[in-house]
């Protein structure tokens, strides 16, 4: 294929399909292929662990974290390893099988870009007045916008691939079949149609089908 058509427009996504492409490689799956986040896991030697494993949770943490909270997170790679090195991933069930590769794959780039761990510590807030029997201290959790930003977008990339995904637009193909051939969230592909500058052809292609499809019925 033409280098051209294989990568996105933007410096900037081009980079991060490099590195996803990379990925890919190395999990040895074809360009139209789903890539599985859970069999690359082990070499990025992260452990995940299933939610109902967590020890030392009470009820109502655990009701809350899969109730009311359960948007405020999605998971995450424990920032202290384990003795062999590995590192506990713990992914959100009530997010569904789709969200939850998504997530790990994320973490997964963190692990293959060099990234380091997100890591908690305690600070007392500089304006902050504290009252008499009120705790002075408070968990802050360090934030790389930058990582964050990269580790997510080559995880989406190394999911959905942009040349595949620029011939299956073309195609006239919805988002929602799209999702199902790379086994993800139809969320996920129209993130990566709009930040591949895909979304304006996604758009008039499936305007134009819509419109033969009705005007054949």
């Amino acid at each position: 294929m033409n280098a051209f058509l294989s990568l996105p427009p933007s410096e900037k996504r081009k980079q991060f399909e490099l590195r996803a492409l990379g990925l890919r490689e190395f999990a040895g799956v074809q360009a139209n292929e789903a890539l599985d986040p859970f069999a690359l896991a082990q070499f990025a030697r992260l452990l995940v662990v299933d939610f109902d494993q967590i020890k030392g949770l009470s009820d109502e943490s655990r009701a809350h974290l899969l109730g009311e909270g359960m948007d405020e997170w999605s998971g995450g790679a424990c920032s202290q390893p384990l003795p062999n090195g590995w590192r506990i991933v713990i992914l959100n069930p009530a997010h569904g099988v789709h969200r939850n590769r998504a997530t790990l794959m994320e973490e997964i780039a963190h692990v293959f870009l060099g990234h380091k761990a997100n890591r908690l510590a305690v600070a007392v807030p500089e304006t902050r007045k504290v009252g008499p029997g009120e705790p002075n201290k408070i968990l802050t959790r360090d934030y790389n916008k930058s990582d964050e930003e990269a580790a997510y977008a080559i995880g989406a990339a190394a999911l959905v691939p942009y040349a595949a995904l620029r011939q299956l637009v073309f195609e006239g193909r919805s988002a929602e079949q799209i999702a199902r051939r790379f086994r993800v969230s139809r969320q996920l592909v129209e993130y990566r149609i709009k930040v591949t500058h895909l979304w304006s052809v996604y758009k008039d292609v499936s305007a134009t089908s819509n419109h033969t499809y009705n005007k054949q019925a």
